[in-house]
């Protein structure tokens, strides 16, 4: 009597398990982080969202600051996880609101990064009779020049919305959530600066065509 009570309590247990990462996985997108052990919700959006967010950081920042900057991404999540509100926002946007203070924080060796770019190459290009091929290489190089002076450019805010659409893939309502602003102003910013660029980087002869 005692093996088959011991197993069915081992049973209901595995079931219990199995439905609490059941709720986990499927609310994975607005997790309640006041439970009280968030161990487990917090492993599994470190596998969820660590990656991209990786990915992210290391087009700004670099591979190195990038893995420094997710785990302390998660680290202060976890002590702020009582700032979150699931009935708000997505946690994406959370975590990236997280990481995009961080990321601040290296702002001047970011812009240090895009200012070389936007200078290299400036007395190097080839004559205009260069075959087809060269003259598009050069165009791309051209353009890459631009769009890194203009992203050097643009203020920290401007920058984040921009980046943070459309390298991170987030939406405005992310992006509002992230930077605390309203979603209406994300989208404000995001038209005005990808007007900019297109008139930067689109040759005056195809705007005309």
């Amino acid at each position: 009597m005692r093996l088959i009570r011991t197993s069915g309590r081992g049973r209901g247990q595995r079931a219990a398990t199995t439905s609490t990462v059941t709720r986990i996985v499927e609310r994975l997108d607005r997790p309640d982080l006041a439970a009280r052990d968030p161990k487990a919700i917090f492993a599994r959006l470190f596998d969820e969202y660590a990656p991209p967010l990786r990915g992210y950081l290391a087009g700004r920042v670099g591979v190195h600051v990038a893995d420094d900057l997710v785990a302390e991404t998660f680290v202060v999540a976890l002590r702020r996880r009582a700032s979150y509100d699931p009935q708000k926002a997505p946690v994406r946007g959370w975590l990236y609101g997280i990481a995009t203070n961080l990321l601040r924080n290296h702002v001047r060796q970011e812009v240090r990064g895009f200012q070389p770019t936007a200078k290299a190459g400036a007395g190097d290009r080839p004559a205009e009779n260069h075959d087809t091929a060269v003259a598009g290489r050069v165009d791309a190089a051209a353009r890459l020049r631009v769009l890194a002076a203009e992203l050097a450019a643009l203020s920290e805010q401007d920058r984040d919305v921009l980046l943070l659409t459309s390298w991170a893939g987030l939406e405005p309502a992310e992006v509002a959530e992230a930077l605390g602003v309203p979603a209406s102003t994300v989208r404000s910013r995001l038209h005005r600066v990808r007007h900019r660029l297109q008139g930067r980087l689109v040759p005056t002869e195809e705007k005309q065509s």
